[in-house]
């Protein structure tokens, strides 16, 4: 009987603590919620620091350096804010986002993801539960989360660096074999919760690999902008395809099948990127893993054109290259991904607003 009372007891604290254990709270709405810290830090960054260094302006790389550097943070309190946490416990994950996020290298935001659910559940147990709240929430969150970040984040940064080695293996592979399944998986880690870009550049993943995989990210990208268009409109194109593709990861989670047609897409752009335009990505390795993000990839694969141009391995840059460049990044992608969601709309594995993205 006491064991009743005391479980009893024990879900009412939980409750009134706002401590739900949901899949659907910690896998769709706090991942959906990081999607977005991600792309306030470390995506739009990128774009102003890439911006500012092909515009030559100084103060805009300076600015992008600042806010790639809060990424882990940023989803952090992203994380903390989804799961309704009380002010002292979300104000306290930006030390935690930082360990986490630091210490999880290339699986850094897999780390922060993680981590962060675990600190600020036990944040909010101890909240306003003793009368030195000030130090009591901060320092049960803040070194929850940084042991968990010293005892975890390491081998989740291992766990995904074993995408780089698939992709590395796969690189030695034949053109057309490589370009299929680096540019799936290249593409698909960019829409999880894993740095693509933090892999590539680990890896230096460059020339026809590198080609392929600027074609799965943009597969990715560009895919769900545009076979989500009639649920997100144009505030979903462009924080899609110029953004991130894993603002739809909460929507992955909660019908994987949606995933279906820019993997498809990437599987189908990657070879023709390789084989038919041999698309190469000689700029910096980072850029193989962003996409269209803020056009980074693009003006990778540019930059690249301009440096063998320089080193007189190449003569000029053809109009043969655009058109690939093209094809592969914005025009395959987005019509295969359409043909695709629509044969699976009709046939009902997606249905009406499993595309659909929150705010926006």
């Amino acid at each position: 009987m006491s064991d009743n009372k005391s479980n009893s007891s024990f879900k009412e604290f939980l409750i009134r603590k706002n401590i739900i254990f949901s899949a659907k709270k910690y896998f769709i709405d706090a991942m959906s919620a990081m999607a977005n810290g991600l792309f306030a830090s470390l995506l739009i960054g990128t774009i102003i620091s890439t911006l500012g260094q092909r515009l030559g302006v100084e103060i805009l790389v300076e600015i992008g350096n600042y806010a790639k550097g809060v990424a882990g943070p940023a989803m952090a309190v992203s994380i903390a804010y989804a799961l309704q946490a009380p002010p002292l416990v979300m104000f306290s994950m930006l030390a935690v986002g930082a360990a986490a996020n630091t210490l999880g290298g290339a699986g850094g935001p897999l780390a922060v993801f993680f981590i962060a659910i675990i600190s600020s559940e036990l944040g909010k147990l101890v909240s306003k539960e003793t009368k030195v709240d000030i130090l009591v929430t901060p320092l049960v969150t803040i070194c929850s989360g940084a042991l968990l970040s010293m005892a975890c984040a390491p081998y989740i940064g291992q766990a995904a660096s074993l995408f780089g080695k698939l992709i590395m293996w796969a690189t030695e592979l034949h053109p057309f074999i490589m370009g299929i399944i680096v540019s799936v998986i290249v593409g698909v880690v960019l829409t999880l919760p894993i740095s693509s870009a933090a892999i590539c550049a680990a890896l230096g993943l460059t020339g026809l690999a590198g080609g392929a995989a600027v074609a799965g990210c943009s597969a990715q990208m560009i895919g769900f902008a545009v076979m989500s268009y009639r649920e997100n409109k144009v505030g979903g194109l462009v924080s899609q395809g110029l953004g991130t593709s894993m603002l739809q990861m909460g929507n992955i989670v909660k019908n994987p099948r949606i995933w279906i047609p820019p993997t498809l897409a990437a599987a189908i752009t990657g070879p023709i990127a390789t084989c038919v335009f041999g698309l190469k990505m000689n700029g910096e390795a980072i850029a193989s893993g962003m996409g269209t993000c803020g056009l980074v990839g693009q003006i990778g694969v540019y930059s690249g054109w301009l440096n063998d141009i320089a080193e007189g391995s190449k003569a000029a840059i053809t109009a043969f290259d655009w058109v690939g460049l093209i094809l592969i990044s914005f025009v395959l992608p987005a019509i295969l991904s359409w043909v695709f969601c629509l044969i699976l709309r009709k046939m009902g594995w997606i249905k009406e607003n499993d595309l659909k993205l929150e705010n926006i």
